[in-house]
């Protein structure tokens, strides 16, 4: 059966999405990122990046949130635009959009909005990453102007994978956030009704994940801060 290691952060949430769409038999497998659950040799033979998500099924792993839904979508032959060369040419651009701009400009946004150490001085970080998370948003959004879906005229692995972290654009980029991209907000609404992403999202719940963001934590969630210089 197909192993899904995950947490409940945005990237595992989207594989999360497929399985359930798919509905796909899998076993998720807890990876407490705070307790540094992904530095354990096992998992790092699993993903040598140290990070969530991956699967092993049955043998063959993959890691990276949007190499598995692409993985998972050819393999299943499931949630891929219709077969033509410019909608599979019109899903890479974005599904890499997602994965270079989207997910690390997120995920840097929250880092200096929410988690970097108050007593220094961050504001050029903040600025710089805030910047460039509303630069991609709006680049998504009117994308999305006069479409429903971001590839072709259905549901695909694209929307899924924008999901992830657009769902949580008010804490990438503040309360504002659904006002400024409309468009995002209208897509990321329709895809939360569906009972498929409510399963994603409760099956963290269904596991113990350390909450607190201690001195553990952030030793084990942001590496650089427990890294003496040489």
């Amino acid at each position: 059966m197909l192993k899904f290691y995950f947490n409940g952060s945005p990237n595992p949430t989207k594989v999360a999405l497929f399985l359930e769409e798919a509905g796909l038999a899998y076993e998720p497998v807890a990876v407490d990122t705070r307790k540094g659950d992904q530095f354990k040799a096992g998992y790092l033979a699993i993903n040598p990046n140290a990070k969530v998500p991956a699967i092993d099924d049955d043998g063959v792993t993959v890691f990276d949130s949007n190499a598995i839904l692409l993985y998972l979508a050819e393999k299943t032959g499931k949630f891929l635009p219709a077969n033509t060369p410019q909608n599979r040419a019109q899903m890479l651009s974005w599904l890499m959009f997602v994965a270079t701009g989207i997910g690390p400009y997120s995920g840097q946004a929250v880092h200096f909005k929410h988690f970097a150490p108050k007593d220094q001085n961050h504001d050029y970080s903040n600025n710089r990453y805030q910047f460039e998370a509303q630069r991609h948003y709006t680049v998504l959004n009117d994308h999305l102007a006069g479409r429903k879906y971001m590839v072709g005229d259905t549901y695909t692995i694209v929307d899924m994978a924008l999901w992830g972290w657009a769902r949580m654009a008010a804490f990438v980029m503040g309360e504002d956030a659904a006002a400024k991209y409309p468009n995002v907000k209208r897509l990321v609404d329709e895809i939360s009704a569906r009972p498929a992403a409510a399963k994603a999202i409760a099956l963290k719940d269904n596991f113990k994940f350390k909450t607190e963001m201690d001195d553990e934590a952030r030793s084990n969630m942001f590496k650089h801060m427990s890294v003496k210089a040489a």
